[in-house]
Protein backbone atom coordinates (compact mmCIF):
# COMPACT_ATOMS: atom_id res chain seq x y z
CA UNK A 1 0.00 0.00 0.00
CA UNK A 2 2.22 3.07 -1.42
CA UNK A 3 -0.17 6.13 -2.57
CA UNK A 4 -0.31 9.33 -1.27
CA UNK A 5 -3.04 10.72 -3.56
CA UNK A 6 -6.28 12.19 -1.99
CA UNK A 7 -9.74 11.05 -2.73
CA UNK A 8 -13.47 10.90 -1.59
CA UNK A 9 -15.48 7.91 -0.37
CA UNK A 10 -19.00 8.82 0.17
CA UNK A 11 -21.56 6.74 2.16
CA UNK A 12 -23.84 7.76 4.94
CA UNK A 13 -23.05 8.06 9.00
CA UNK A 14 -24.06 6.49 11.92
CA UNK A 15 -23.95 7.94 15.61
CA UNK A 16 -20.98 9.61 16.92
CA UNK A 17 -20.02 9.45 20.88
CA UNK A 18 -17.08 11.35 22.56
CA UNK A 19 -13.91 9.78 23.29
CA UNK A 20 -10.77 11.41 25.73
CA UNK A 21 -8.00 13.80 26.39
CA UNK A 22 -10.08 16.72 26.22
CA UNK A 23 -8.16 20.12 25.22
CA UNK A 24 -10.03 22.90 26.01
CA UNK A 25 -7.69 26.08 25.37
CA UNK A 26 -9.63 28.89 26.61
CA UNK A 27 -8.92 33.20 26.70
CA UNK A 28 -6.74 33.72 23.57
CA UNK A 29 -7.26 37.17 21.65
CA UNK A 30 -10.92 37.07 21.61
CA UNK A 31 -12.54 37.30 25.33
CA UNK A 32 -16.02 37.20 23.83
CA UNK A 33 -15.25 34.41 21.47
CA UNK A 34 -16.76 33.97 18.17
CA UNK A 35 -20.21 32.54 19.64
CA UNK A 36 -19.65 29.26 17.75
CA UNK A 37 -19.43 26.12 20.08
CA UNK A 38 -19.91 22.50 20.57
CA UNK A 39 -18.06 19.08 20.74
CA UNK A 40 -15.60 17.53 18.33
CA UNK A 41 -13.89 13.95 18.56
CA UNK A 42 -10.78 12.86 16.98
CA UNK A 43 -8.47 9.81 17.62
CA UNK A 44 -5.87 8.03 15.93
CA UNK A 45 -2.27 8.26 14.95
CA UNK A 46 0.15 9.48 17.96
CA UNK A 47 2.41 10.81 14.99
CA UNK A 48 -0.55 13.40 13.60
CA UNK A 49 -1.68 13.80 17.05
CA UNK A 50 0.26 16.67 18.42
CA UNK A 51 -0.33 18.98 14.92
CA UNK A 52 -4.19 18.22 15.46
CA UNK A 53 -3.75 19.10 19.26
CA UNK A 54 -1.48 22.37 18.35
CA UNK A 55 -4.53 22.90 15.49
CA UNK A 56 -7.10 23.00 17.97
CA UNK A 57 -5.33 25.33 20.63
CA UNK A 58 -5.16 27.70 17.69
CA UNK A 59 -8.70 27.02 17.35
CA UNK A 60 -9.45 27.52 20.25
CA UNK A 61 -8.37 31.16 20.62
CA UNK A 62 -11.12 32.82 18.98
CA UNK A 63 -13.99 29.83 19.42
CA UNK A 64 -13.15 29.29 23.47
CA UNK A 65 -16.46 27.09 23.59
CA UNK A 66 -15.60 24.31 21.47
CA UNK A 67 -14.37 21.12 23.08
CA UNK A 68 -11.83 19.33 20.73
CA UNK A 69 -10.83 15.59 21.56
CA UNK A 70 -7.68 14.61 20.98
CA UNK A 71 -7.20 10.62 21.20
CA UNK A 72 -3.95 8.45 20.24
CA UNK A 73 -5.03 4.81 20.21
CA UNK A 74 -2.40 4.38 16.80
CA UNK A 75 -3.90 4.77 13.12
CA UNK A 76 -5.37 1.57 13.47
CA UNK A 77 -6.75 1.53 16.81
CA UNK A 78 -8.26 5.00 15.54
CA UNK A 79 -9.85 3.73 12.55
CA UNK A 80 -11.70 1.00 14.28
CA UNK A 81 -13.59 3.76 16.25
CA UNK A 82 -14.03 5.97 13.50
CA UNK A 83 -15.45 3.44 11.18
CA UNK A 84 -17.26 2.13 13.83
CA UNK A 85 -18.75 5.94 14.09
CA UNK A 86 -17.71 6.77 17.45
CA UNK A 87 -15.50 10.00 16.24
CA UNK A 88 -16.02 12.67 14.26
CA UNK A 89 -12.55 12.95 12.64
CA UNK A 90 -9.90 9.81 12.43
CA UNK A 91 -5.80 11.23 12.85
CA UNK A 92 -3.63 8.72 10.54
CA UNK A 93 -0.11 8.30 9.17
CA UNK A 94 -0.45 5.98 6.34
CA UNK A 95 -4.18 5.78 4.08
CA UNK A 96 -6.87 4.30 5.01
CA UNK A 97 -6.85 0.20 4.53
CA UNK A 98 -8.74 -0.77 1.32
CA UNK A 99 -8.68 -4.40 2.29
CA UNK A 100 -9.96 -4.11 5.73
CA UNK A 101 -11.10 -0.44 7.20
CA UNK A 102 -12.54 1.09 4.15
CA UNK A 103 -15.31 -1.77 4.05
CA UNK A 104 -15.76 -1.57 7.50
CA UNK A 105 -16.30 2.10 7.19
CA UNK A 106 -18.66 1.35 4.03
CA UNK A 107 -20.79 -1.21 5.68
CA UNK A 108 -21.20 0.82 8.51
CA UNK A 109 -22.44 3.85 6.61
CA UNK A 110 -19.42 6.34 7.43
CA UNK A 111 -18.47 8.63 4.95
CA UNK A 112 -15.10 10.25 4.63
CA UNK A 113 -12.58 12.92 3.02
CA UNK A 114 -9.19 11.88 2.91
CA UNK A 115 -7.06 14.70 3.27
CA UNK A 116 -3.26 15.73 3.57
CA UNK A 117 -2.48 18.02 6.09
CA UNK A 118 1.21 17.98 6.47
CA UNK A 119 4.70 15.59 5.81
CA UNK A 120 7.23 13.47 8.10
CA UNK A 121 10.22 12.01 7.89
CA UNK A 122 10.15 8.89 9.79
CA UNK A 123 13.13 9.04 11.83
CA UNK A 124 15.47 6.43 12.56
CA UNK A 125 17.32 6.84 16.44
CA UNK A 126 19.93 5.91 18.62
CA UNK A 127 21.40 7.93 21.31
CA UNK A 128 23.83 10.63 21.63
CA UNK A 129 26.11 8.36 22.66
CA UNK A 130 26.36 6.06 19.54
CA UNK A 131 29.27 7.69 17.43
CA UNK A 132 29.37 5.33 14.92
CA UNK A 133 25.67 4.46 13.25
CA UNK A 134 26.00 8.02 11.43
CA UNK A 135 24.09 6.26 8.31
CA UNK A 136 22.49 3.35 8.13
CA UNK A 137 21.41 1.83 4.49
CA UNK A 138 17.91 0.56 3.86
CA UNK A 139 19.42 -3.13 3.94
CA UNK A 140 21.30 -2.75 6.79
CA UNK A 141 17.63 -1.45 8.49
CA UNK A 142 15.61 -4.75 7.16
CA UNK A 143 18.40 -6.99 7.76
CA UNK A 144 18.21 -5.58 11.79
CA UNK A 145 13.88 -5.45 11.43
CA UNK A 146 13.00 -8.66 9.47
CA UNK A 147 11.52 -11.08 11.53
CA UNK A 148 14.45 -13.48 11.40
CA UNK A 149 16.40 -11.06 12.89
CA UNK A 150 15.52 -12.03 16.41
CA UNK A 151 17.31 -14.76 15.53
CA UNK A 152 20.70 -13.48 13.68
CA UNK A 153 20.82 -10.12 14.34
CA UNK A 154 21.10 -9.36 17.93
CA UNK A 155 24.56 -7.48 18.23
CA UNK A 156 25.59 -3.75 16.73
CA UNK A 157 29.04 -5.95 15.30
CA UNK A 158 26.21 -8.44 13.50
CA UNK A 159 25.00 -5.10 11.44
CA UNK A 160 28.32 -4.06 10.49
CA UNK A 161 31.68 -5.23 11.08
CA UNK A 162 33.29 -2.27 12.09
CA UNK A 163 30.26 -1.73 14.70
CA UNK A 164 31.33 -2.05 18.29
CA UNK A 165 30.43 -5.49 20.26
CA UNK A 166 27.12 -3.82 21.52
CA UNK A 167 24.04 -5.74 22.16
CA UNK A 168 21.14 -3.98 20.36
CA UNK A 169 18.30 -2.73 22.32
CA UNK A 170 15.39 -1.92 20.06
CA UNK A 171 12.14 0.34 20.30
CA UNK A 172 9.24 1.26 18.24
CA UNK A 173 5.40 1.90 17.65
CA UNK A 174 3.10 -0.91 18.87
CA UNK A 175 1.06 -2.46 15.95
CA UNK A 176 -1.73 -0.48 15.38
CA UNK A 177 0.35 2.49 14.70
CA UNK A 178 0.50 3.68 10.90
CA UNK A 179 4.30 4.35 11.68
CA UNK A 180 4.35 0.63 12.28
CA UNK A 181 2.94 -0.23 9.15
CA UNK A 182 4.63 2.33 7.14
CA UNK A 183 8.14 1.07 8.18
CA UNK A 184 7.73 -2.30 7.96
CA UNK A 185 6.29 -2.22 4.58
CA UNK A 186 9.00 -0.48 3.04
CA UNK A 187 11.57 -1.97 4.89
CA UNK A 188 11.27 -5.10 5.53
CA UNK A 189 8.85 -5.45 2.16
CA UNK A 190 5.37 -6.39 3.66
CA UNK A 191 3.27 -4.26 6.38
CA UNK A 192 3.25 -5.94 9.65
CA UNK A 193 6.32 -7.80 9.12
CA UNK A 194 8.64 -7.45 11.79
CA UNK A 195 10.79 -9.17 14.12
CA UNK A 196 9.05 -9.38 17.83
CA UNK A 197 11.64 -8.87 20.19
CA UNK A 198 11.42 -5.63 20.36
CA UNK A 199 9.52 -2.80 22.83
CA UNK A 200 6.69 -1.85 21.20
CA UNK A 201 4.53 1.86 22.45
CA UNK A 202 1.61 3.68 21.17
CA UNK A 203 3.39 6.52 23.31
CA UNK A 204 5.96 7.67 21.57
CA UNK A 205 7.76 9.29 24.62
CA UNK A 206 8.07 5.81 26.01
CA UNK A 207 10.40 5.08 23.00
CA UNK A 208 12.14 8.18 23.35
CA UNK A 209 13.19 7.21 26.28
CA UNK A 210 13.96 4.02 26.07
CA UNK A 211 16.46 4.71 23.07
CA UNK A 212 18.31 7.42 25.15
CA UNK A 213 18.89 5.27 27.93
CA UNK A 214 20.37 2.75 26.15
CA UNK A 215 23.77 2.01 24.51
CA UNK A 216 22.68 -0.11 22.09
CA UNK A 217 19.45 1.46 21.57
CA UNK A 218 17.66 2.02 18.12
CA UNK A 219 14.50 2.87 17.21
CA UNK A 220 12.32 4.50 14.96
CA UNK A 221 9.28 7.51 15.32
CA UNK A 222 8.16 10.68 13.30
CA UNK A 223 10.41 13.19 13.34
CA UNK A 224 8.76 15.78 15.37
CA UNK A 225 9.57 13.53 18.29
CA UNK A 226 12.90 13.33 17.11
CA UNK A 227 12.81 17.40 16.91
CA UNK A 228 11.93 17.46 20.24
CA UNK A 229 14.03 15.48 21.85
CA UNK A 230 17.85 16.80 20.01
CA UNK A 231 19.58 16.88 23.52
CA UNK A 232 18.85 12.96 23.55
CA UNK A 233 18.77 11.30 19.95
CA UNK A 234 20.48 11.49 17.07
CA UNK A 235 18.82 11.10 14.00
CA UNK A 236 20.47 8.13 11.41
CA UNK A 237 21.02 9.42 8.39
CA UNK A 238 19.50 6.56 5.58
CA UNK A 239 21.04 5.84 2.41
CA UNK A 240 18.47 4.09 -0.23
CA UNK A 241 21.29 3.70 -3.02
CA UNK A 242 21.87 7.57 -3.54
CA UNK A 243 24.10 8.41 -0.60
CA UNK A 244 23.14 9.40 3.01
CA UNK A 245 20.44 11.59 3.64
CA UNK A 246 19.35 13.41 6.54
CA UNK A 247 15.39 13.73 7.73
CA UNK A 248 14.80 17.48 6.93
CA UNK A 249 11.69 19.57 5.81
CA UNK A 250 14.22 19.97 2.48
CA UNK A 251 14.21 16.43 1.48
CA UNK A 252 11.24 15.17 2.85
CA UNK A 253 9.56 18.20 0.58
CA UNK A 254 12.56 17.66 -2.37
CA UNK A 255 11.72 14.03 -2.13
CA UNK A 256 15.02 12.51 -1.41
CA UNK A 257 14.62 11.47 2.10
CA UNK A 258 13.40 8.23 0.39
CA UNK A 259 11.57 5.77 1.53
CA UNK A 260 10.69 6.84 4.91
CA UNK A 261 9.34 10.76 3.82
CA UNK A 262 5.57 10.27 4.25
CA UNK A 263 2.33 11.89 4.34
CA UNK A 264 0.13 12.68 7.34
CA UNK A 265 -3.97 12.78 6.83
CA UNK A 266 -7.06 13.61 8.83
CA UNK A 267 -10.03 11.63 7.55
CA UNK A 268 -12.88 13.93 9.14
CA UNK A 269 -16.46 12.48 8.24
CA UNK A 270 -18.46 13.78 5.92
CA UNK A 271 -21.83 13.71 7.67
CA UNK A 272 -20.28 15.03 11.20
CA UNK A 273 -19.30 17.82 9.13
CA UNK A 274 -22.42 18.13 7.89
CA UNK A 275 -24.06 18.27 10.75
CA UNK A 276 -21.66 19.78 13.12
CA UNK A 277 -21.14 23.41 12.99
CA UNK A 278 -18.09 23.82 14.74
CA UNK A 279 -16.23 20.72 13.09
CA UNK A 280 -16.96 22.27 9.95
CA UNK A 281 -15.78 25.89 10.83
CA UNK A 282 -12.52 23.46 12.34
CA UNK A 283 -11.79 21.47 9.40
CA UNK A 284 -11.06 24.88 7.44
CA UNK A 285 -9.64 26.50 9.45
CA UNK A 286 -6.61 23.82 9.74
CA UNK A 287 -7.17 24.07 5.93
CA UNK A 288 -6.51 27.52 5.67
CA UNK A 289 -4.15 28.13 8.61
CA UNK A 290 -2.00 24.67 7.72
CA UNK A 291 1.62 25.94 7.62
CA UNK A 292 1.06 28.13 10.72
CA UNK A 293 -0.27 24.96 12.50
CA UNK A 294 2.69 22.70 11.15
CA UNK A 295 5.13 25.35 12.31
CA UNK A 296 3.51 25.31 15.56
CA UNK A 297 3.60 22.20 16.41
CA UNK A 298 7.29 21.18 14.52
CA UNK A 299 5.85 19.44 11.35
CA UNK A 300 6.79 19.61 7.83
CA UNK A 301 4.44 21.83 6.27
CA UNK A 302 2.68 20.78 2.90
CA UNK A 303 5.09 21.73 -0.56
CA UNK A 304 2.70 24.41 -3.25
CA UNK A 305 1.40 21.63 -4.80
CA UNK A 306 0.25 19.42 -1.78
CA UNK A 307 -1.67 22.62 -0.67
CA UNK A 308 -3.22 23.32 -3.97
CA UNK A 309 -4.42 20.01 -3.54
CA UNK A 310 -5.84 19.66 0.02
CA UNK A 311 -7.93 23.25 -1.01
CA UNK A 312 -9.79 21.37 -3.82
CA UNK A 313 -10.62 18.22 -1.07
CA UNK A 314 -11.80 20.59 1.24
CA UNK A 315 -13.73 22.20 -1.63
CA UNK A 316 -15.43 18.59 -2.02
CA UNK A 317 -15.40 17.75 1.58
CA UNK A 318 -18.18 20.86 1.55
CA UNK A 319 -19.85 20.37 -1.29
CA UNK A 320 -20.65 16.87 -0.29
CA UNK A 321 -21.81 17.73 3.45
CA UNK A 322 -23.76 20.19 1.72
CA UNK A 323 -22.33 23.12 2.79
Amino acid sequence: MKRTSLRRVIVPLVSVVPVVLMLVACGGNNEEGSGLSGTITADGSSTVGPLTAAASELFNEDNPDVRISVGESGTGGGFEKFCAGETDMNDASRPIDDAEEAPKCKANGVEYQEMIVANDALTVIVPTSNDWARCLTTEQLKKIWEPKAEETVTNWSQVDPAFPDVPLDLYGPGTDSGTFDYFTDEINGEEGASRADFTPSEDDNIIVEGVAGSEGGLGYLGFTYYEQNTDKLKAVEIDSGDGCVAPSTDTVQGGTYTPLGRPLFIYPSVASVSDNEALAAFVEFYVENDATIAEAAQYIPLSDDQKSTLESELADLQSAAGL
